[in-house]
């Protein structure tokens, strides 16, 4: 197997297709984001309006109680939750029902505490999540937590730093950092344009551009993963197309806009990125 990263065009892209989006909402997924807290209400919002945008049927949002009524107004088309009072306390009633059965559980934009990432990591795992994407603070405490007890599709996206926390060192060779992550803990590991799944094979993504580099954009690009993964794309899959579909549309909104333009601008963005990938080429 080649040590080269297969490059990622929307020409791939259509070879894969996506599946059938059907003729109801609960056709098209079921995403739960858990993560929020006082500090980044908004990260939630993003990851969750992000997987909307790129064709999920439905979107919860699981975020702590002090703000779960000021989130469920600014996005009304998520259904919301509020996580139990103690990152301690196991998942109940409806939320664990909706954990359960989603088709993808989303874990850590928003988070601000490591041990309630953990607990909560933990809690969503016992309610039995399917498939994971984890991001932010649930990727800080991954190395603490036994593999076994995650379910066998995993998907992880880290920044930079949040790499060289999952190496145990600094990061240096980008694909084959990625490639290590992904072996290490049994999971596809998506980081800047580059893809790992753990039986070795890698992917890149030649898009994007500073603009990317804002605010936010991180828990569109995990939101965005975590809608591909919850339509029923395989979990590599899921995770290319999202990286791809986040790079593009930064890459488009930097030509029409210019640098500046907000992650929420991003998330909008996906739509017609995907639809231009899907009918002509992006």
């Amino acid at each position: 197997m080649s040590n080269r990263p297969e490059p990622v065009d929307p020409e791939l892209l259509r070879t894969w297709s996506l599946p059938d989006p059907g003729d109801s909402k609960k056709a098209r997924g079921d995403v739960v984001v858990v993560g929020g807290s006082r500090g980044a209400p908004g990260a939630a919002l993003l990851a969750g309006e992000a997987a909307l945008r790129v064709g999920a049927g439905r979107v919860s949002l699981a975020v702590p109680g002090s703000i779960d009524a000021h989130v469920g107004v600014a996005l009304p088309e998520a259904g919301v939750y509020a996580l139990p009072e103690s990152a301690e306390d196991p998942f109940e009633g409806g939320l664990r029902d909706r954990v359960g059965s989603a088709d993808a559980v989303l874990v850590g934009p928003g988070f601000d505490d490591p041990d309630e990432a953990r607990a909560t990591l933990l809690a969503v795992a016992s309610a039995g999540a399917m498939r994971l994407v984890l991001d932010a603070y649930a990727l800080g405490v991954l190395p603490d937590i036994e593999r076994a007890l995650l379910p066998p599709e995993v998907v992880l996206s880290p920044n930079k730093d949040e790499l060289g926390i999952l190496l145990g060192r600094d990061a240096g060779d980008e694909t084959a950092d990625v490639a290590e992550v992904a072996r290490r803990f049994d999971a596809v590991v998506a980081c800047y344009g580059t893809v790992a799944h753990p039986d070795g094979r890698t992917w890149h993504v030649d898009e994007g551009g500073a603009g990317l580099g804002t605010s936010g954009s991180g828990d569109v690009l995990a939101g965005a993963i975590g809608g591909f993964l919850a339509r029923g794309a395989p979990v590599e899959r899921a995770a290319v197309w999202g990286s791809w579909t986040h790079a593009r549309a930064g890459a488009r909104l930097e030509i029409r806009v210019g640098l500046g333009f907000l992650a929420r601008d991003l998330a909008a963005e996906l739509t017609p990125t995907l639809r231009d990938a899907l009918e002509s080429g992006g």
